[in-house]
């Protein structure tokens, strides 16, 4: 796989589309990089190697930024400001993850970019918002998951909460609300010609994948107790067993169809069991379960299972992950550049999303492509305003 090139990318539902991401950390990255994924055509402003004090990693393993050519600049330099609206007039959205107010002090503003383009939506992704006591705190991941009820909610009964890595606020409630945002802003934009600002913050996002939670808990099915419920390891028939060879297998038997299927699976009968829905009992057939399960290794049972209405499967590692019969089979994880990764999701039909190219470290030759005379870009570099 060659270069980023700006005619590379020919496929995907995103193709034509010109964005502008003012380069941050996890969230604003990954939803850049779905974006791409999907066709557009983007190009990240990197701030100055260092600048925030993360471990140097080989740029061929960063993969949250494959996808998308890459330029650096200096944004507290007034040219590095200037080269930066030049590229937002020629873009449909910009993408920015900085504190509130840090784009402005910068020049870079909502009202600055969209005086230079109207049409454009500018997103903000940030942890707390752009507003409220909270909003100019630091934090990362789970600091936004811990103030939404999120991380509470997980973890075993009688124990301490658990981190669900930064799935939750980094990915799911920053960077798909994000990217989100950005495609609904563009198609309103081009029904009305008008552009406009999206506010995504982990802390809203968050909050909302745990609607459906909220709704149990009004209802009176959720407990705030944890380990207690259906889908946070209290029932029994929701929940990952050790098998005989110390490996782990996942069950899944929330229907009474699979409920059932599973005790003929582990050799018990319906009236040997407590009721399924008997919460009082759930730690009693979680026991009776965990010993036969220990019976056999993890191979064994998933054979057992094949074919069955059970919903079991192997608890499997990254290292074994991308070589799963079912994975393999729809190409889940790809190779590219000799690092293997997740493949762009979702899919489609007709105009199929793709990784254009792997990470690369930053130039200057994407200026070109944008509008900048190779005199503009020698200037910008002896002025001190790219990296």
């Amino acid at each position: 796989m060659g270069e980023c090139t700006e005619t590379s990318n020919s496929g995907g539902p995103l193709a034509g589309v010109r964005i502008v991401e003012l380069g941050g950390v996890g969230p604003t990255r990954f939803g850049c990089m779905l974006l791409a994924d999907l066709g557009a055509d983007v190009v990240r402003v990197e701030r100055p190697p260092g600048y925030d004090g993360g471990a140097p990693i080989d740029p061929r393993h960063d993969l949250m930024n494959r996808g998308r050519r890459s330029t650096t600049m200096d944004l507290k330099h007034p040219a590095a400001a200037g080269a930066v609206l030049r590229l937002v007039e020629r873009a449909d959205a910009l993408v920015e993850g900085f504190r509130p107010g840090v784009a402005e002090k910068l020049g870079l503003g909502p009202d600055e970019c969209r005086a230079a383009n109207p049409a454009l939506v500018y997103a903000r992704m940030t942890g707390w918002g752009q507003d409220g006591p909270l909003a100019r705190a630091p934090g990362h991941d789970v600091n936004y998951i811990s103030l939404t009820g999120v991380v509470h909610s997980i973890g075993e009964a009688g124990g301490p909460p658990v981190i669900p890595l930064n799935l939750v606020g980094d990915f799911g409630g920053g960077a798909l609300y994000l990217a989100l945002g950005v495609v609904s802003a563009l198609l309103e934009s081009r029904r009305s010609g008008q552009g406009q600002v999206v506010d995504a913050a982990m802390v809203d996002g968050s909050a909302s994948l745990m609607t459906a939670l909220y709704g149990f808990r009004a209802a009176g099915y959720w407990s705030d107790e944890r380990g207690t419920n259906r889908l946070d390891s209290g029932a029994p028939w929701y929940q990952v067993y050790e098998t005989k060879d110390r490996g782990w297998i996942s069950i899944a038997a929330n229907e009474t169809r699979f409920w059932r299927a599973t005790l003929d699976l582990l050799g018990f009968t319906e009236d040997e069991l407590p009721d399924q829905h008997d919460r009082d009992r759930w730690p009693e057939v979680r026991d009776r379960f965990a010993a036969v399960f220990r019976t056999r290794t993890r191979d064994e049972w998933c054979a057992l299972a094949e074919g069955r209405e059970v919903c079991l499967t192997p608890v499997l590692s990254m290292a074994e992950a991308p070589a799963h019969p079912h994975l393999r089979a729809r190409g889940t994880f790809v190779e590219v550049d000799g690092v293997v990764q997740p493949a762009p999701a979702p899919r489609f039909s007709r105009t199929p999303g793709a990784i254009r190219c792997p990470p690369e470290a930053p130039g200057h030759e994407v200026l070109a492509d944008w509008g900048f005379s190779a005199d503009e870009v020698t200037a910008l570099r002896a002025a001190g305003a790219l990296g």
